[in-house]
């Protein structure tokens, strides 16, 4: 089972802040505006996205189907998939994807620390 593309995405305080202070450790603006408030940040193989006032707590964010250059993958597991996988361990699901349809859709789970884990599959 293929999760996709990594990041953390980062609630930040202080947008200019922390992208100056990313900056500083050898990332560069990937995607994203200042303005929508968030950023992602690429260093090498690294994503770091940065978000301000869109979420209170940082989030594992797993992007089925994207590399991590969010080039499409010919061959993914399906997020879908992967939450079939998931139930089948009776791993408990926060938000779950339509299991009706396909394309784009997203689950929620949190771990045993409760840190939050989005599967979010945009192709």
């Amino acid at each position: 089972m293929e999760l996709g593309a990594f990041s953390v995405s980062l609630s930040v305080k202080d947008l200019n802040e922390s992208k100056a202070f990313y900056e500083n450790l050898g990332f560069s603006v990937f995607a994203g505006a200042i303005e929508m408030n968030y950023l992602i940040m690429k260093n090498g193989n690294a994503l770091i996205s940065l978000f301000q006032g869109m979420f209170e707590q940082n989030i594992l964010t797993f992007n089925p189907g994207w590399d991590e250059s969010a080039n499409k993958l010919d061959d993914f597991t399906d997020v879908r998939d992967i939450q079939k996988h998931l139930k089948s361990k009776s791993i408990k699901l926060e938000r779950e994807a339509d299991e009706n349809s396909d394309g784009p859709a997203s689950l929620v789970l949190f771990d045993p620390d409760g840190n939050t884990i989005l599967i979010d599959q945009h192709v």
